[in-house]
């Protein structure tokens, strides 16, 4: 399912921290459950660091990899901004340009 060039990928990660375990827990199988994502993985972070209301900080986070489909991005992000605890969420998105076809094939048949 490697993307020509010129197109658009069709599947993404996007990123997002949260600080709890149980938040991050919460998180994930709410964005599996609406099928917004069709897997996220959480990663613990031992620590991240960061400039926040003129203090530096430093705080332990879990990362969700949210593994989707670009077409739903702008929801995606909507819902994470929705739902996420933070007055300023973290949310990226990379684009996932080449991956092994039947994974990808899982992505799109788990998403909608």
């Amino acid at each position: 399912m490697k993307k020509n060039s010129n197109s658009k990928p069709d599947f993404c990660l996007a990123l997002t921290t949260v600080s709890k375990n149980s938040k991050a827990r919460a998180l994930a199988k709410s964005l599996v459950k609406e099928k917004l994502a069709a897997c996220v993985s959480l990663i613990p972070i031992s620590a991240s660091f960061y400039f926040w209301k003129n203090n530096a900080i430093s705080d332990k986070e879990i990362l969700l990899l949210i593994k989707t489909r670009a077409a739903l991005i702008p929801r995606l992000k909507q819902w994470v901004i929705d739902h996420h605890s933070y007055e300023l969420p973290e949310f990226l998105v990379l684009s996932i340009n080449d991956g092994h076809t039947p994974y990808l094939r899982w992505i799109r048949e788990n998403t909608r």
